[in-house]
């Protein structure tokens, strides 16, 4: 299918059972219809060809990204000779993952243009995620439980749940909040006023609702039941309301409702795929090709060479191998960056989004300066759908098949400021029309929420969606207070000494 471009008769709208381009997505996509604009008019591989589509990519921006090349190789080689420098290593593997998630992002735009139209959106859209899922991956297979007798509350002590956890939200806000946000902007520089369809804004707007309350459920679950579960002995000398129901039964409860509902959400991206592949390909369909129809610098685009499909394949190898490495070495390097000052919360919920969406920002971001905000928005909106309601939850599953507790349930904090972020963005797409103004307000709202998260505790002092409780020694017994309930007997306490007190 990929490596004959010039095969196909250009600019051909019948598939060969002469059905046409409005055709359900996929009968069309299993008989191998081929957009012209993916036709590279050669054949092979040719190193020459090869290097120099790499080198000029997609846009202007995504050229400049190459420069940052050098940093990809020198993150390798500082892993192995500077072994003992893990910052300069992250540092470098972190500026390093921007070009290999570029070249991947590219090979994945190269790799869909030769797909039909909404199948290619939705095939770009998941290589722009397959940086995503093998960096949860990693997180997840390198998660290492605290020993007895070990807090390991911290991405410091190799506890990575927490940090896992912070980077599906912070996924899902950056790009609702600074990707869409910058879309908004550049666009409305270049053109006053953007308008999208309503098709796109409200399916992705819709969708991640339901997803937000998906995520929402376990960690409102466990926050309504926290308090339940002090007060009682149990076989460990801890004390509880009940031995039926002990803050370890409760994880072991979060844990089985965060699995299920992880099923139940992919099951849900699953029928996400299936409307956008029938009931609706011939609206999205022809929202794409009117939008490219309209792309200001389209002569340019078509004029600019294009892989070869042995030459996307070979770009998409390179670019996943280098990523999968440099993701490894940024994980490795991770308890190092926690232990040195930066929060667990900051680097899950701003740093690893920003350097895992990069190719997929890169590539909205100049579309919707070229006026395609419709593909602009898809691009926007996919990412977050498909982290919602497959990557994060996918992760889960991976995490029980590894027989390791990764659950759905976050500090309350960080998914109040999801469900927040999708209830602005689907106020601002609500009238079908953008302006830089309303970009500008998106990237403000996320910028204040990274300034939040760089202050936010990490997990062995927050205590928002944990037990508040409180361990104290009484006669070599643990016992496990409610803080709440400590307060009140402290404030007891000293009333009744004030009151017993002798008179001077």
């Amino acid at each position: 299918m990929l490596g004959d471009d010039g095969a196909h008769a250009h600019g051909s709208h019948h598939t060969s059972d002469g059905s046409n381009e409005n055709t359900a997505l996929l009968p069309s996509f299993l008989r191998g219809e081929i957009a012209h604009e993916g036709e590279s008019g050669r054949h092979g591989f040719h190193l020459r060809h090869f290097c120099s589509v790499t080198y000029k990519s997609s846009n202007v921006v995504s050229q400049y990204v190459n420069f940052l090349w050098p940093f990809a190789p020198l993150a390798v080689i500082f892993r192995y000779a500077l072994p003992n420098h893990p910052l300069l290593i992250f540092g470098f593997a972190y500026v390093g993952m921007v070009p290999s998630a570029n070249l991947l992002g590219f090979a994945g735009q190269e790799f869909a243009k030769k797909m039909p139209k909404v199948a290619g959106t939705l095939i770009e859209t998941t290589f722009g995620n397959l940086v995503e899922i093998i960096l949860f991956i990693v997180l997840i297979v390198k998660h290492r439980e605290p020993t007895e007798g070990e807090d390991g509350g911290n991405g410091d002590e190799g506890n990575l749940i927490p940090i896992i956890q912070a980077a599906i939200l912070g996924s899902i806000l950056t790009n609702l909040l600074l990707c869409l946000g910058l879309c908004f902007f550049v666009g409305g520089l270049r053109k006053t006023t953007q308008k999208f369809h309503a098709a796109i804004s409200e399916t992705g707007n819709g969708l991640l609702l339901v997803a937000a309350f998906g995520l929402l459920i376990p960690s409102a679950f466990y926050s309504a039941l926290k308090g339940e579960t002090t007060f009682g002995k149990n076989s460990l000398g801890f004390v509880t309301i009940t031995d039926k129901f002990t803050p370890e039964a409760l994880q072991k409860d979060i844990l089985k409702i965060s699995q299920v509902t992880s099923i139940v959400l992919i099951i849900a991206f699953a029928c996400y795929l299936l409307f956008n592949a029938r009931s609706q390909h011939g609206v999205f369909h022809e929202v794409i090709e009117r939008d490219e129809h309209g792309d200001l610098d389209r002569e340019e685009d078509e004029a600019r060479m294009k892989y070869t499909g042995t030459e996307t394949t070979v770009a998409l190898v390179i670019s996943l191998v280098l990523a999968t490495l440099l993701l490894i070495y940024l994980v490795e390097q991770i308890e190092a960056v926690v232990h040195s000052g930066v929060p667990d919360q900051f680097l899950g919920l701003i740093l690893l989004p920003l350097v895992e969406k990069a190719a997929e920002h890169l590539t909205a971001i100049d579309e919707a300066y070229d006026g395609v905000i419709n593909v602009a928005l898809y691009h926007c909106l996919g990412p977050s759908i498909q982290t919602a309601l497959f990557n994060g939850p996918l992760v889960v599953i991976v995490g029980w098949m590894l027989d390791k507790p990764m659950d759905l349930n976050f500090e309350i904090f960080m998914i109040v400021l999801v469900v927040l972020g999708i209830l602005v963005v689907g106020n601002f797409l609500r009238d079908g029309e953008s302006n830089w103004l309303e970009g500008a307000l998106l990237v403000i709202v996320y910028v204040i929420i990274a300034i939040a998260s760089w202050y936010y505790p990490n997990p062995d002092v927050a205590t928002s969606n944990g037990i508040e409780a409180l361990a104290v020694s009484a006669d070599a017994k643990n016992v496990t207070i409610d803080r709440a309930l400590l307060k009140e007997l402290l404030l007891m306490a000293n009333l009744n000494t004030k009151n017993t007190a002798p008179c001077q």
